[in-house]
């Protein structure tokens, strides 16, 4: 099978070989494309995060949703910020998927009609919100927001799946055991935002910086969160935003243990930033390899 030293020496992935995964009515390719490399939201530095607001022009984004489409990768994992460039991708002939994140906002509160409206396959109630909330005793906000959801799903468009993010394995469990009319989650192998009271229990010191501290342990507790619910679950930031990107090797060991320890009916979000090597060729690659 095709591992990244491959793609490197130019021997790419085949389309028709990207494993597929149902999505409530719908289809999804095994990887989809996430959206913090393209929105510059790099979880590692201001600099990083500006060096890809540099790179992510109009043209380098169309051409990442094309490499993207050649390779088998059908959806597009964002928020609502990006609905404008997905639907024009969509009108100039492009292909690709559209799963959404939202959250109650007063200012805008008829974004989940509009994001309903526009096609996209499903809409989730956004991670961050949700483990503040979660903490918080509020949890019950968020069952409130997927029941609009739901409403809204309803009203004409149906086949719209409504989900919850999360960072937290605690949260998956909780919403199963209350059993909440949701159909997928989202689901972060890295409990990135613990507080420093947290972090101070689990380590006796508090690293920096913080809060976007990642434990080598934390990918096994949300794949056995994964693996409890009957749920789709779109697994992502399993290279703890590019913390395991350094080798090939950290690249693909990362692939290989999400991949291998969620169920065959899961799917993983990867941020992918092209600017030095072709990382969906090689992304694809890898989710063949172990995800088929």
């Amino acid at each position: 099978m095709t591992t990244i030293a491959d793609v490197q020496a130019g021997n790419l992935p085949r389309r028709e070989d990207m494993p597929r995964v149902p999505f409530g009515p719908h289809t999804v390719s095994r990887l989809i494309l996430g959206a913090n490399p393209i929105n510059a939201g790099s979880h590692l530095s201001v600099f990083v995060n500006h060096q890809m607001r540099r790179y992510f022009t109009p043209e380098n984004l169309t051409a990442l949703l094309h490499r993207c489409e050649e390779l088998g990768v059908n959806t597009w994992q964002s928020g609502g910020g990006n609905l404008a460039q997905w639907q024009d991708h969509c009108a100039a002939g492009g292909q690709m998927q559209f799963i959404s994140l939202a959250a109650p906002n007063p200012n805008d509160p008829d974004e989940p009609r509009r994001l309903a409206q526009a096609g996209v396959l499903g809409i989730a109630h956004h991670g961050e919100l949700t483990d503040v909330l979660f903490k918080q005793g509020r949890l019950g906000e968020v069952r409130e927001f997927c029941k609009t959801l739901r409403d809204t799903a309803a009203d004409g468009t149906s086949a719209v799946q409504v989900g919850v993010s999360t960072h937290m394995p605690d949260v998956v469990a909780t919403i199963e055991e209350q059993g909440w009319d949701v159909d997928f989650f989202m689901t972060c192998v890295y409990e990135r935002h613990r507080s420093r009271e947290e972090l101070q229990r689990l380590l006796g010191a508090v690293p920096i910086p913080v809060p976007e501290v990642y434990l080598e342990s934390d990918p096994a507790r949300m794949c056995d969160a994964i693996r409890q619910t009957s749920k789709t679950c779109l697994a992502f930031k399993m290279r703890a935003a590019g913390r395991l990107c350094e080798t090939p090797q950290a690249i693909e060991a990362a692939f290989e243990f999400v991949l291998t320890h969620i169920k065959p009916t899961d799917a993983v979000i990867v941020g992918i930033y092209p600017e030095y090597s072709d990382q969906v060729a090689e992304n694809a690659a890898l989710t063949i390899k172990y995800g088929r």
